[in-house]
């Protein structure tokens, strides 16, 4: 049984596709073989790359005796919450990008990033990993009394991040933690 549509609001429809394909253990390919779909079709909806349309919707629904519309609103659904999500990062204030080297976020597009979620990981990342433009940028955005509380809760993995905290913070202003900051 498929789970209540309200509670998966803004996940994308492949990702409860493939959750119900396991629970089911249905081989996605004869599934899609069974619809009269293409296998490479419904796994790139599984993957999130490509969005669910009315025809597959109906066909799952039938297939796994669910409402026609069911994935189809899960696709409108995640579509609406990627939109708020790109919204609010559009409005959220962030640092000034151009102080920041787009190579510290490798991992991740720097655009995207989520600046106020993210603030432990970013400011850990610029101790660690950042120069001192970075690092007085990032102490400017967030504030020294944000930056401190942040790095107090994080791990040492890198010698430099106690290096740059004594040297941007002043060591004696850091309330001592099991970090030895």
């Amino acid at each position: 049984m498929l789970p209540d549509i309200t509670k998966l609001k803004g996940v994308h429809p492949g990702a409860v596709l493939g959750w119900e394909l396991k629970n089911r253990s249905i081989e996605s390919k004869q599934f899609a073989l069974s619809l009269d779909e293409h296998p490479q079709t419904v796994n790139a909806v599984m993957k999130g790359r490509r969005k669910m349309n009315p025809s597959l919707s109906i066909k799952l629904g039938k297939a796994l005796d669910t409402d026609p519309e069911y994935f189809m609103l899960l696709q409108v659904y995640y579509e609406i919450e990627k939109e708020r999500t790109e919204t609010l990062l559009k409005n959220q204030p962030k640092p000034d990008l151009s102080k920041l080297r787009k190579t510290l976020f490798w991992d991740t597009n720097i655009d995207r990033i989520d600046w106020e979620k993210q603030k432990k990981a970013v400011i850990g990342r610029i101790f660690e990993r950042g120069n001192e433009t970075e690092i007085m940028e990032i102490i400017s955005f967030y504030g020294e009394t944000t930056v401190k509380q942040e790095l107090s809760n994080i791990p040492e993995y890198l010698p430099v991040l106690s290096v740059n905290v004594k040297k941007y913070l002043h060591e004696n202003t850091i309330a001592s933690t099991a970090n030895g900051f």
